[in-house]
């Protein structure tokens, strides 16, 4: 049974506030809809009345900051049976939502309430970053009711807790006093009772790679390596470490990179020319004629102090450079940036940010 619990006004004489029923189900709809957080964590609400294609509309259906999706059901006075069924039913649909069904049910959401239709950019202005790349690896169901039978909180418990069902219930309280309506909510069972539960069986989940793309982050800083560097001869590098280099020397020849500096966004789109090598070793195609790069003008600095070819065990510090022809840069300073534009700590992987990769070269005019 959940927690029953009251409400006192305390100054002066401690005094029970009067509980009072609500007016309508509904009302708890429009308050979730105005205020997610009300669930008592953050959400995005991505859709609202969603058909699921089995003869039946989920009232609300959120997303939350790992991609996990969120069914919300209002009881509307349905009998234990029908609640239960509907809810259980509506998680059988979630369970099979790709990627691509998840953005466009967002996006015919968004067109209908005047939002901006990029579920990436919803996502950035609610969560601050970009979202996974992984949506609905998990899922959960919640019932929200301002009362509810005892049949249905047995049935919905041994779910929960007998069998891992990511089901439970929100309880909403409502009180009254001196001319003013206050709200609370309580869960029927604790939450981590309630873990969400893996979600699709096709693995689609993930946004789609067209096998070209790869996102690589150069990271320009004082004293180190130098963007103009880059943009002059035609490179990317990165060093330091094993955990820094080795996903750009995976970087494959005739692969698309967009390159992004930390903090400033977007500033050049190429095709890598070559494998990657030291710095000592690299080797650039410069005026028709084949340069070492440690020969040419350059203003930052790559070689590292110390760092030799590793011996067996040993970590390789080496800066590592792969060869690029640019097809548009922009120096730092014009750099692009978009809340939910992608971006990562490796130095280099997939990008399968598809409006990232759109937006970019949309600005940079590239086909």
């Amino acid at each position: 049974m959940p927690l029953e619990f009251g409400l006192w006004r305390i100054d002066g004489k401690p005094e029970r506030v009067q509980r009072r029923p609500l007016a309508r189900e509904a009302v708890l709809e429009d308050l979730i809809v105005a205020d997610p957080d009300v669930l008592g964590r953050p959400l995005l609400l991505i859709g609202r009345q969603v058909h699921t294609g089995h003869n039946g509309f989920i009232d609300l259906l959120a997303m939350d900051e790992e991609g996990a999706l969120h069914v919300l059901e209002l009881k509307r006075d349905r009998t234990p049976r029908e609640v239960v069924a509907q809810i259980l039913d509506y998680g059988s649909w979630v369970r099979d939502l790709g990627n691509e069904d998840i953005r466009a049910l967002y996006a015919h959401h968004a067109r209908e309430h005047g939002l901006p239709t990029e579920l990436d950019e919803a996502f950035a202005a609610r969560f601050g970053g970009s979202p996974p790349d992984t949506l609905n690896s998990a899922h959960t169901l919640t019932v929200v009711a301002g009362e509810l039978d005892a049949a249905t909180e047995r049935i919905i418990t041994y779910l929960a807790t007998g069998f891992g069902v990511p089901v439970n219930v929100m309880f909403f309280r409502t009180f009254e006093d001196d001319g003013r309506s206050y709200l609370a909510r309580t869960w029927l069972i604790d939450e981590p009772e309630t873990a969400p539960a893996p979600a699709g069986r096709r693995g689609g989940t993930r946004e789609p790679w067209n096998g070209t793309d790869w996102y690589v982050s150069f990271g320009d800083e004082s004293g180190g390596r130098d963007w103009d560097d880059a943009r002059r001869h035609g490179f990317v590098s990165a060093g330091g470490g094993d955990w820094f280099s080795r996903t750009l020397r995976a970087l494959p020849h005739g692969a698309r990179v967009f390159t992004h500096i930390p903090k400033s966004g977007y500033v050049g789109v190429g095709t890598v020319a070559g494998p990657a090598r030291p710095f000592e070793d690299a080797e650039l195609e410069v005026d028709g004629t084949v340069r070492r790069l440690a020969a040419l003008e350059l203003k930052g600095t790559y070689s590292r102090d110390g760092a030799t070819a590793p011996g067996e065990g040993e970590e390789d510090r080496r800066e590592w450079v792969v060869p690029v022809c640019w097809e548009r840069t922009v120096p730092r300073e014009l750099a692009v940036w978009r809340p939910g534009f992608f971006a990562n700590q490796n130095s280099a992987c997939k990008l399968r940010a598809r409006f990232t990769a759109e937006e970019v070269t949309r600005h940079f005019g590239l086909g």
